[in-house]
């Protein structure tokens, strides 16, 4: 069973795409996108477990590690690349947006946000670092986070020239249908991005 925010993702993958998951973790949203959208997949992945698993299910996913880039990968050899809740995770999101917008003609992102309202209100509260509402993981605790919000991705977007080409967000399980003052009430973030200009 999909997690909620993987289910959103999926449902944005047209039918027969190629797709490269990174950060792909045990192949759950990769294997659910080969055999129900029969999508042409590979995956991504720093753990030894997590690729053996991927393996283990028939997946085609290789080790890596995202902070160094995607080098093995030529121009536009995938329609869509996913990088799902890794990309606080990483050292340089600057140069993984733009890897993977060069391998592939879209990418589809998701990220905790820590713009929500309850995040706020702990800090106001307490003084202290809040825990993002969708990854309750303290500050200290490998791997660390860096905290952002859907502002903060918004800007960066508009700062590299890339273009939001659709935006879902979500509350817990649900999507908000009308994601009024979304930077306030959304848990998660979900984007699919291309660069301006192209098709």
């Amino acid at each position: 069973m999909l997690r909620p925010d993987l289910k959103v993702i999926a449902s944005l993958i047209p039918p027969g795409s190629r797709v490269l998951d990174l950060g792909c973790g045990n192949g759950e949203l990769l294997e659910h996108l080969v055999k129900e959208k029969g999508v042409e997949g590979r995956g991504v992945e720093i753990s030894e477990s997590g690729v053996l698993e991927c393996v283990r299910r028939g997946l085609s996913a290789r080790h890596g590690n995202l902070d160094e880039g995607l080098a093995d990968y030529p121009d536009r050899s995938f329609d869509y690349v996913i990088l799902s809740q890794t990309l606080p995770y990483l050292a340089d999101p600057v140069m993984i947006l733009r890897e993977m917008l060069r391998v592939g003609e879209r990418a589809v992102v998701s990220f905790p946000n820590w713009g929500h309202w309850r995040n706020r209100l702990s800090f106001l509260l307490t003084g202290q670092v809040p825990q993002a509402i969708s990854h309750p993981q303290p500050w200290y605790r490998a791997p660390r986070m860096y905290p952002m919000t859907v502002r903060d991705f918004g800007n960066l977007c508009r700062e590299m020239g890339i273009e939001v080409e659709r935006q879902v967000y979500m509350s817990g399980d649900r999507v908000l249908r009308h994601p009024w003052r979304k930077n306030l009430r959304s848990t998660v973030a979900i984007f699919v991005l291309r660069l301006e200009g192209s098709k």
